[in-house]
């Protein structure tokens, strides 16, 4: 069973970030304070749900939060500054954006920039032990699917649709049959076979 958040004695925003191992579109991140009460039954790891449990629960938490928040850093960004520090920078606009200041972090993860003077705590797979983390994951996760379903229609032989723009192999096929999009990470290896992996691990 999935704690609420990683600590009591303050207001606590959960964060999370999707679509660190894709070869196109933004990394998105959300930001969530959950109230003490908070009980949503599936709710875990998005990654451990299907896309109708997570689009039902999307629903939950934005009607029941504190404060919820859902932000991007685009492919050029990503570019510029790597995606691990775009991963950071997507968190920390989300955060800005939530309608409550929150006096604690809780993120998922080993690695974060700190947020102004905000203390955190990087929990390692902390989407799966801590309530508004895992809905930090799934709010970026929906919204970053929208996105990539959306922009698919632009370009409908990469398949973003289903792939969400992880580098399956029907992806990387097509972006080195037909070059990349204006959406794509130019700095990721479209060719390297074990970025195949990233869609398990990841997606």
């Amino acid at each position: 069973m999935l704690l609420n958040c990683y600590q009591q004695e303050f207001i606590e925003a959960g964060c999370d970030e999707a679509g660190r191992g894709c070869l196109a579109g933004p990394v998105f991140a959300a930001a969530v304070i959950l109230p003490a009460d908070f009980i949503a039954g599936e709710l875990n790891d998005s990654k451990k749900l299907n896309h109708k449990q997570r689009k039902e629960l999307r629903v939950i938490i934005e009607r029941e939060a504190i404060a919820w928040a859902v932000a991007e850093v685009d492919n050029i960004e990503i570019d510029q500054i790597n995606i691990l520090n775009a991963s950071f920078l997507a968190m920390h606009r989300a955060i800005e954006k939530l309608k409550v200041q929150p006096q604690y972090l809780s993120i998922d993860g080993n690695r974060f920039k700190k947020y102004r003077d905000i203390p955190h705590t990087c929990v390692v797979k902390g989407d799966g032990k801590y309530l508004n983390i895992a809905a930090a994951s799934i709010l970026a996760k929906t919204h970053r699917d929208e996105f990539m379903e959306r922009i698919s229609d632009e370009y409908p032989y990469y398949q973003w649709h289903q792939n969400k723009g992880y580098p399956t192999t029907v992806h990387r096929t097509a972006a080195l049959t037909h070059g990349l999009s204006p959406y794509h990470r130019k700095t990721f290896t479209v060719s390297a076979p074990q970025l195949a992996l990233f869609s398990e691990i990841d997606g």
